[in-house]
């Protein structure tokens, strides 16, 4: 089984400036702190929760390196990444998240484990 995450920044600029900032973080081994603070920190769509300041205090909450990452943030260096990630995920019909694909089939929404075994058994047994 492999586990990847990619990035769907569909709700407007702060979902992509915030989909960007994960990935500044992640140059300094933070992905999944600040993903973490990214998630208990929604306030509503596009409504300053996630504005480039917000976003450089959470880096400052998670003791990263400011200057290094505030220098990444605002080089938009990895604004493509989420584009493309973004416009990858949509081409596979992914309407929201989160969402799964698991051997094509795909989950979407927040699910139990029990969805996630019976596709998996149901996998399993057909390679059997």
């Amino acid at each position: 089984m492999r586990f990847g995450y990619q990035h769907m920044a569909f709700l407007g600029p702060e979902s992509k400036s915030a989909a960007e900032a994960s990935e500044c973080a992640d140059e300094q081994g933070k992905f999944w702190e600040y993903h973490d603070k990214l998630f208990a920190s929604q306030a509503g769509e596009n409504q300053g929760a996630f504005s480039n300041d917000k976003l450089k205090k959470f880096a400052a909450d998670l003791k990263l390196d400011t200057a290094k990452f505030n220098a990444c943030l605002d080089s938009g260096k990895y604004s493509s990444l989420v584009e493309n990630e973004t416009a990858a995920a949509q081409s596979m019909g992914v309407p929201s998240t989160p969402a799964f694909l698991i051997n094509g089939q795909q989950l979407v929404g927040a699910q139990p484990f029990e969805a996630f075994q019976k596709i998996v058994e149901s996998e399993r047994s057909k390679k059997k």
